[in-house]
């Protein structure tokens, strides 16, 4: 796997140019993340933006293992986001703009590694079925509607057992 960090002195001089994989198994994935089936691959440029900012303009590309979100079988899902990015020693006045990622003022690199985590995270699907025609799962079961009809009874209305009584009264 190619690094992704990179050294803040040789940005002076010239940009890197970015093309290294993330790792499935690497520390920055945490408990809960949607973490990547194989390697993430990182492309683009990193250069100097400023006395103490840096700006990073690339794309992330994998594939996610998820849930179907109907039926809960394991599934494989694209992922493919375009990056922009600035690294900077200070933050802005606004601390909350998600584009912007503190480095410390004496940082020597810049690692990639957790603004490609937080990317990969905003481009898992949301939403993501197996397949268009999806049935989904019994709700009252929980048995798998796609690969057959569930053993429950089927749900009657009681609000209508009334004209079912007048109905056969009349017969």
């Amino acid at each position: 796997m190619a690094m992704l960090s990179f050294d803040i002195r040789a940005l002076d001089a010239r940009a890197a140019i970015v093309d290294g994989w993330l790792s499935p198994d690497d520390a920055v994935w945490q408990d809960g993340d949607d973490v990547p089936v194989d390697p993430v691959h990182v492309t683009g440029r990193l250069s100097r933006a400023g006395a103490d900012r840096f700006y990073w303009s690339g794309r992330i590309e994998g594939r996610a293992g998820i849930l179907c979100r109907r039926c809960l079988v394991p599934l494989t899902a694209p992922v493919a986001e375009n990056v922009n990015l600035i690294f900077s020693e200070s933050l802005p006045d606004d601390e909350d703009d998600p584009d912007v990622f503190q480095i410390g003022p004496r940082a020597r690199e810049i690692d990639l590694r957790p603004a490609v985590r937080e990317q990969w995270l905003l481009g898992v699907p949301n939403y993501a079925v197996c397949r268009d025609d999806c049935a989904g799962i019994c709700p009252r079961c929980g048995a798998d509607v796609n690969t057959g009809a569930c053993e429950c009874p089927p749900e009657t209305d009681s609000r209508l057992d009334a004209l079912k009584s007048l109905r056969s009264e009349s017969n």
